[in-house]
């Protein structure tokens, strides 16, 4: 065969693995908008609740929204591992007040808020108040280990990746796509008041002494 009629097969090869590295390129683009545009939207400084839902939540101007005494939804079933390696069941706490603060290592607002959770927690260390971290995604909990040494965070922190713990709660209550947020469960183990945003400890604490004060 002569080289002239070689020339076109070459020219096919070409633009063969041309279209098939565009391809690759325009896949690899595609997945990471999708991770980037996943951390926006999980990671701020707000959120809206997931869903319609018959919560019974009355929502504040301050964005922290509360459930009477006697029309609070029961959590979910919330235990697994810590980011330490131990078990944890919340349903153990019943009995006390819970703070349950959901967070991530790579989440800017959790970092701003961190310092009054650890600060709160051991003001109401001895007052049968009880708070419980999430952790969530975080591909390794090395990371979520060092965002606790750096902020003094001494109560645990369920390790949920994925995300799993965040969907067991009812349609409405609580966006897994708003991260930070956090949940305060009265002592009947339901929940009582919510916030889909990062708190100063004014927030936290307007959140936290109502329920702690019912009897």
């Amino acid at each position: 065969m002569s080289a002239a009629s070689r020339a076109p097969l070459r020219s096919n090869r070409s633009t063969r693995t041309t279209h098939s590295t565009r391809v690759r390129r325009r896949a690899a683009l595609t997945a990471g908008a999708a991770v980037a545009a996943l951390l926006v939207t999980a990671c701020g400084s707000g959120g809206t609740s997931g869903g319609g839902g018959n919560t019974n939540f009355v929502t504040g101007t301050d964005g922290i929204a509360t459930a009477a005494k006697g029309e609070r939804a029961p959590a979910p079933d919330l235990s697994g591992k810590t980011i330490a390696g131990k078990t944890l069941d919340v349903a153990d706490y019943k009995g006390k007040v819970v703070v349950l603060n959901v967070w991530g290592s790579w989440c800017n607002p959790c970092r701003a808020e961190a310092k009054y959770f650890a600060k709160v927690s051991k003001a109401y260390a001895g007052k049968g108040v009880q708070f419980v971290g999430i952790n969530t995604r975080d591909t390794s909990t090395g990371a979520a280990l060092a965002f606790e040494k750096d902020w003094d965070i001494t109560y645990p922190s369920l390790y949920d990746p994925t995300g799993k713990l965040l969907l067991r709660f009812g349609r409405g209550t609580l966006n897994p796509q708003a991260i930070p947020s956090t949940l305060i469960l009265d002592r009947d183990g339901k929940i009582a008041a919510r916030s889909l945003s990062a708190l100063s400890e004014e927030r936290l604490l307007k959140m936290l002494k109502p329920v702690v004060a019912e009897k």
